[in-house]
């Protein structure tokens, strides 16, 4: 029997029984369809989360204190960490923005964090707060929609002004255009605002758009008090290039160790570049998406199961047909063929239309982020579709095997004599 034969035989054979042929194929296009729909969203989080990490700039380091552990969580460093760790300073800011000391250096912003109320007519929400010098601007890659930004006459008069990231604005004016000027409260102080920013979505310290950013000295001085007036939170300093990170980041960790007077492998700070935090949400929605689809892979196996419990029903209704086969002489191979066709004809048809249903998905998930405001696209690679589809083909060979193997070796007298 040609593998042309056996296809048209599999066909007959599939369409006689249409609705539990169906049904059959309907696992597979699950398992299918979730493989293809995991894989993208967790592709899409991977893409989202490094495009964002990426958007600030790829010559961007971060000096935290305490010694190397990992970078500290959306609400900023935590100070108190280490009662030996000497704080960073203001001092370590100009030592670090020296050309002659860090000539691989380009600019640096210091800056203190916190969490304050801020509101408005009324409507208040609980914004992040920054008090950053004028470099800020530049060294994070941000850019004005609307006003402008803090600069050197606000530092030295310690002014009241604050420059509101888009969802801030929107959380307490309903807007976030057309709002320079306008008089707000943080934490019940008044502050004229002076600029809103462009919307950039989620960075390596969560969004930049619930920010709420001071002049450093101002904050220093009413909202986010320190032990001593010239410490820093975190300071982010701006390579010359993006080829220079790894010599900016060496000069950086020397000065500060002449400066804390701390040996080599006893450092009380942490230098990062956008490189570790791309190697580490890589690594993290990676094995998320590695998950996902394995968690999506256990509806095929659910399908493969049910193909060879259909394959094994159809063998037992077809044993007088197998016998009357043989006895004509069909030979062994000929059955064995023509029972794997029919498995192997279920998961392709069923990989075929996952894939669709999968990508429909995908598709959909896409759009509903979009509706909802969010900076997020399901990438349904083709890595995902070859994956899952030969996954799909291998389980119904697989599957099939042991149906086809039963049927071949049935004898044609004892087939015959079945009722």
């Amino acid at each position: 029997m040609s593998f042309g034969q056996a296809l048209l035989e599999a066909i007959e054979s599939l369409n006689g029984n249409k609705m539990r042929s169906g049904l059959t194929v309907l696992g597979i296009v699950i398992g299918v369809a979730a493989v293809i729909a995991m894989l993208a969203v967790g592709n899409g989080a991977q893409a989202s989360i490094t495009g964002s990490i990426s958007s600030i700039g790829t010559n961007l380091l971060f000096v935290f204190r305490g010694a190397p552990e990992g970078p500290p969580g959306p609400g900023g460093p935590d100070t108190g960490s280490g009662n030996n760790d000497r704080p960073l300073t203001l001092g370590d800011a100009e030592a670090i923005a020296d050309p002659f000391a860090a000539p691989s250096v380009d600019m640096v912003a210091p800056a203190i964090q916190g969490s304050r109320t801020v509101s408005f007519g009324g409507e208040n929400t609980t914004s992040p707060i920054s008090g950053i010098t004028p470099e800020y601007l530049q060294v994070r890659n941000l850019e004005l929609a609307e006003g402008e930004f803090i600069n050197e006459e606000h530092m030295n008069g310690r002014m009241s002004v604050v420059v509101l990231g888009p969802e801030t604005a929107d959380a307490i004016f309903g807007r976030h255009d057309g709002i320079a000027g306008e008089m707000i409260r943080i934490d019940g102080q008044p502050f004229r605002v002076i600029g809103v920013l462009v919307a950039k979505g989620g960075g390596a310290f969560g969004s930049e758009d619930n920010n709420a950013y001071i002049p450093f000295t101002t904050a220093q001085a009413r909202l986010i008090k320190r032990d001593t007036y010239d410490e820093v939170d975190v300071i982010f300093v701006q390579a010359i290039s993006a080829e220079t990170v790894p010599l900016a980041s060496e000069e950086i960790a020397n000065i500060l160790r002449q400066r804390h007077r701390t040996p080599i492998g006893d450092d009380d700070f942490t230098v990062l570049t956008q490189q570790d935090f791309l190697q580490t949400f890589e690594t993290i929605t990676g094995v998320l998406t590695i998950f996902l689809g394995g968690i999506a892979g256990i509806s095929l196996l659910v399908g493969g199961i049910g193909i060879m419990n259909i394959m094994l029903v159809s063998v037992t209704e077809r044993t007088r047909e197998i016998g009357l086969r043989k006895a004509l002489g069909a030979r062994k191979k000929d059955i064995l063929l023509q029972f794997l066709t029919e498995s192997s004809l279920l998961s392709f048809i069923g990989g075929i239309i996952g894939i669709m249903f999968g990508w429909l998905i995908a598709f959909t998930v896409g759009k509903v982020a979009e509706a909802t405001g969010n900076n997020f696209v399901p990438i349904v690679g083709t890595d995902a579709i070859i994956l899952s589809t030969s996954f799909s083909a291998a389980i119904g060979l697989f599957f099939g095997i042991y149906p086809a193997s039963r049927a071949a070796n049935l004898e044609p007298v004892e087939a015959l004599r079945h009722e």
